[in-house]
């Protein structure tokens, strides 16, 4: 069900991927290798004499959706939170298309094109759904006709356009997670991680959540995903990665014949 992901060069610390075919006879001489929306290599991260991030390595190209598992306390979102620059790390290093970024605060990772959706609610309350996404657009665009125009797309590719005006405490719950996705791609991400999106919302939200993960990887935006609703979860990635076993799992879409097929093998 499971098979290897494709071969890591870990030891450079590149953020790039060979092919194992690239010098095989006939093939057409090497291939140039991948570079990677995200790279994640060795991250180690302690709190007292409890290690939670344990040498956790993961890539995600450019529209691909990753999957990351774990039971709690795993040590999915101190990953995310390290991955962002909210947590130091002890160890470890983060790229972003190939470029080091380890050293880099939050806001200079976002400038490079990482975004990301918190568990918890992050809109701001004290402004309207069109407000909410104007504030982000404002930080990096100059124009006033480009930020309108931006701004009304977004609010109709989330279909949150009839929400414009609304204030933050009067959405649902998942009219809030539209609004803050559509926030977070304000900031225009090459690569996004998504922090328990299906969180607090109802089925029909979830299938427009999920609807807008799809639409996000056709743009080409790389996604990094964890959820404790494994089954929605599996409807949406191309791989997954559990931060305790190190090795990412890769799924071929053609064996997974049922969403309980594919839950079962996750908790064996």
């Amino acid at each position: 069900m499971f098979d290897e992901a494709p071969s890591l060069d870990s030891g450079s610390g590149s953020g790039q991927a060979h092919d194992p075919d690239a010098a095989r006879p006939g093939g057409g001489g090497p291939k140039p290798a991948v570079t990677f929306a995200l790279s994640v290599r060795r991250l180690e991260k302690s709190f007292g004499s409890r290690k939670v991030l344990d040498g956790v390595s993961l890539d995600v190209a450019a529209g691909e959706v990753v999957g990351l598992l774990g039971p709690n306390g795993a040590g999915k979102t101190v990953c995310f939170y390290g991955i962002m620059g909210i947590n130091r790390l002890d160890g470890g290093q983060i790229l972003l298309g190939g470029e080091d970024v380890t050293a880099l605060p939050m806001d200079g990772r976002g400038k490079r094109g990482l975004g990301y959706l918190p568990q918890e609610a992050s809109i701001f309350r004290g402004m309207s759904v069109e407000e909410n996404i104007r504030a982000v657009l404002e930080l990096r665009l100059r124009d006033n006709d480009a930020i309108d125009r931006r701004l009304d797309e977004l609010l109709g590719d989330f279909g949150i356009t009839r929400l414009r005006a609304l204030p933050a405490p009067a959405l649902s719950g998942g009219e809030r997670r539209r609004c803050e996705i559509a926030r977070a791609m304000a900031a225009d991400p090459k690569v996004i991680l998504l922090d328990e999106p299906f969180a607090g919302i109802d089925p029909m939200s979830i299938a427009d959540i999920k609807a807008m993960v799809r639409q996000l990887k056709q743009r080409g935006v790389g996604i990094l995903i964890t959820d404790h609703n494994v089954h929605e979860m599996l409807e949406l990635v191309d791989r997954l990665c559990h931060p305790c076993r190190q090795a990412p799992l890769r799924r071929r879409a053609a064996s997974c014949p049922s969403r309980s097929r594919r839950a079962a093998a996750l908790s064996g």
